[in-house]
Formats: structure tokens, sequence, C-alpha cells
């Protein structure tokens, strides 16, 4: 009868250490998982942020460029190549006088 006890102690004793070793490693799994979901989650958020913020960029060069597009139709006319010339770059025919007003 001892030997009976003893073999069912130990059995009891084997399957409370598989249960907590279980217990253990599903808890280690769990922990694993929610790194990388976490990681993946801010690797996420900081490519959006990214990409919002070259999207912007891309607008604000699609506007330049469309702007230079236009003065560049412009300049193509003598009279409007004249006009950029005296207000950019100060040109000024010879005899006359320029004043700048800013």
């Amino acid at each position: 009868m001892a030997a009976s006890k003893k073999k069912v102690s130990e059995e009891n004793n084997r399957k409370g250490i598989a249960r907590r070793l279980w217990i253990a490693v599903s808890t280690v799994m769990v922990l694993v998982t929610g790194y990388f979901i976490v990681r993946n989650l801010t690797v996420i958020v900081d490519y959006r942020i990214k990409i919002s913020r070259l999207e912007r960029e891309k607008a604000h060069y699609q506007s330049e460029i469309t702007r230079d597009s236009t003065l560049i139709e412009q300049l193509k006319y003598d009279d409007h190549l004249e006009r950029f010339a005296r207000e950019r770059y100060r040109m000024h025919r010879p005899g006359e006088h320029v004043f700048i007003l800013e």
C-alpha cells in the first residue's frame, strides 16, 4: 500500500511539473508573440508617419513644378523675359535709373 501511494504521489508530482512546464512555455510564447506584435505595430506607425511626410513633400514639389513650368512658358516671350530679368536680377538699360521699393 505504501508503494502504491508513493507511485501516485510520483505521478502527481510529474503531472505538476509537466503542468508548470507547459504554463512556463505558454507564457514565454505569449510574451514573445506580444513583443513581435508591438514591434510590428510601431514599425507600421513609423512608416505611416513617413508616408504622410513624403506625400506632403510630393505635393509641395508638384506645386513648385507647376509654378516653374508656367514661368518657363511665360519666358518664351521677350516681354515677359525682360520683365523677369528686371525684377529678379535688377537689370536695367544703359542710362536708366532703377529704384528698388521693398
